[in-house]
């Protein structure tokens, strides 16, 4: 039991890798704000019973997110643990000439200034009850570059360095901040994975991937768990690569 009277939030919780957060953080003892904009969050919180609840929150929005942090407050007494781990893809492969300025600027109102939402509103909650622990999902593409991803890639390297800068910020307030960095992950933002939380063999295999094989959601999670945890009580401004190799690669 990791997080045993810990207090969670996690945007993005109505599927994915933010579902999967949810799973095992209320599993390892936490209560758990389920956020998300999709509609999903309220089955995702019923599933899990007492130590869960939903909040339909767009992280784009100031107003929702603390509206979130606030509800974490306000049913549970406190925030110990944030998770920023909404976030959205964008098209694959299109060059960076034809991008058009509405999905560059969704892209960095979802992925960057989510997260800046999100810490802004969290590290005001920790403060008042002296600490807590920031996970942001950045992406092994804000680490190397992939081709066809250009502004993807732009938005997650930005929270990689918001992470750091952030960390450097918040170290002596007892506030860890810290990136998960995801590679090739089976969520339902692959386009043919229509919902289902596992490939099949025929689609298991990524050659180009070190470790030959895409990543689940729940093994983002588990990465995600370790950082919010106290196990990780001397990580600070880390950003952590699960992606079977990619970067090193």
């Amino acid at each position: 039991m990791r997080l045993q009277g810990k207090v969670a939030a996690i945007t993005g919780a109505g599927s994915g890798m933010g579902r999967a957060m949810a799973e095992m953080f209320v599993a390892e003892g936490a209560r758990v704000i389920c956020a998300d904009i999709s509609g999903h969050e309220a089955a995702v919180a019923k599933a899990l019973g007492a130590n869960a609840v939903a909040t339909h929150a767009d992280v784009t929005s100031t107003e929702d997110v603390g509206r979130m942090v606030a509800l974490a407050e306000d049913r549970f007494g406190r925030l110990d643990i944030l998770c920023n781990n909404a976030g959205t893809t964008g098209p694959f492969d299109v060059p960076l000439h034809e991008m058009d300025d509405a999905t560059f600027d969704m892209l960095i109102d979802v992925n960057l200034r989510g997260v800046f939402n999100g810490m802004r509103c969290g590290i005001v909650s920790m403060l008042r009850t002296g600490g807590g622990s920031i996970v942001n999902t950045a992406s092994a593409s804000g680490l190397v570059g992939w081709k066809g991803l250009a502004c993807y890639s732009a938005s997650k390297a930005a929270v990689v360095q918001l992470t750091k800068s952030a960390a450097l910020d918040y170290a002596d307030q007892n506030i860890r901040i810290n990136a998960v960095c995801p590679g090739m992950t089976w969520t339902g933002l692959v386009p043919w994975s229509e919902g289902r939380r596992v490939p099949t063999d025929e689609e298991r295999s990524l050659p180009h991937i070190p470790l030959k094989r895409w990543g689940l959601d729940r093994e983002i999670a588990a990465a995600a768990l370790f950082l919010a945890s106290d196990e990780a009580s001397f990580v600070t401004g880390a950003a952590l690569p699960v992606d079977g190799g990619y970067v090193s690669g």
